[in-house]
């Protein structure tokens, strides 16, 4: 897992070398027939990268942005209407059913579709009309990292696209150089701090509560903690009532929007009496874990997450596991 999440600049610069004409065409398409919806369709980690696309995609473009819940087309056989319909489908492996059968009646029904993924020989490449290789090169991990952070970059690319910006795209070709710094920041507090954790809330808000989301994920399944992630917003509803003092937090606060009103929740539950780690830009006031920038606000979140891996991996081994083998888990999952 470690050895894999430190390939992944390299694997990045790969993705940014290839494909240019197939993102191109996507992004003309896009910008020429206007989409009437959206959809995502992903499972896990790759869920999340689709979760960070989707933001992206509604902050910058106005679109509606809806994650398919896959079992209306496989279990309940719904015909959806597909016409103006985008659909992206995001997976490392390409295997599971799940993924493949929407992703083949939205095209037959006339949809565009799209297709993230690593495994470009897999049925789900096949099944997409526009396939976009992640170039992660083999993940032998059960828990994915580099496929992750190459599926953020590749779900920022199809923004950049659509949008024909430039300036994110100069911010894309500057990534590799940007997470090689992020993973030499110095996370050690983090395993340090929650060696003897059994619970643990993961914060974050806007483009960084994907990172958020799969910090939580990987927690549960590298290190048997019982993590859940929470926007910052929503977290002061119901799950504030479980967090009283010595409770663990872990608080994602990248530059951005949402920054202050994260900085403020590490503040308050701080005074609560919470074991606040609170992850931000190096001078931020309360910062423990260093964030690195990136040559744009709207990725540093990828940056954030690339800090995280060999943080959460030291700690999983600290715990007397194998983040290479977690208990019960094998590294392609095949749901209907």
């Amino acid at each position: 897992m470690r050895a894999e999440a430190l390939e992944a600049p390299q694997a990045i610069a790969r993705l940014l070398a290839s494909d240019a004409a197939t993102y191109d065409a996507l992004g003309a398409s896009l910008r020429s027939q206007d989409p009437n919806a959206v959809l995502t369709v992903a499972r896990g980690s790759s869920d999340h990268a689709a979760s960070f696309m989707a933001y992206l995609t509604m902050a910058r473009l106005g679109r509606l942005v809806t994650s398919l819940p896959m079992s209306v087309v496989t279990l309940y056989n719904s015909r959806l209407r597909c016409e103006g319909l985008v659909s992206l489908a995001f997976s490392q492996s390409g295997q599971s059913p799940d993924l493949i059968a929407p992703t083949r009646r939205l095209r037959e029904g006339g949809a565009r579709t799209v297709a993230l993924v690593n495994d470009v020989n897999s049925p789900l490449a096949e099944a997409a009309e526009f396939l976009l290789p992640l170039h992660a090169g083999p993940e032998l991990s059960v828990a994915a990292t580099k496929s992750y952070l190459c599926q953020l970059v590749a779900g920022a690319r199809v923004v950049a696209a659509w949008q024909n910006d430039g300036v994110l795209n100069n911010a894309l070709a500057a990534l590799p150089d940007a997470l090689t710094q992020a993973s030499q920041a110095d996370w050690s507090l983090l395993p340090e701090s929650l060696l003897k954790a059994d619970k643990l809330f993961v914060i974050g808000r806007g483009l960084g509560l994907a990172v958020a989301q799969e910090a939580a994920l990987k927690f549960k399944e590298t290190c048997g903690i019982q993590a859940e992630a929470f926007s910052g917003a929503e977290v002061r509803h119901g799950p504030m009532a479980l967090i009283d003092a010595g409770y663990p937090l872990l608080v994602f606060a990248p530059r951005g929007p949402a920054q202050a009103g994260l900085l403020s929740l590490a503040q308050d539950m701080r005074a609560r009496g919470a074991r606040v780690l609170l992850a931000a830009p190096a001078g931020t006031p309360g910062a423990q874990l260093p964030l690195s920038l990136t040559a744009h606000e709207d990725l540093d979140a990828i940056a954030a997450i690339q800090s995280f891996y060999p943080a959460v991996e030291a700690l999983a081994r600290a715990r007397g596991g194998d983040p290479d083998q977690p208990p019960h888990l094998a590294k392609v999952t095949r749901t209907h």
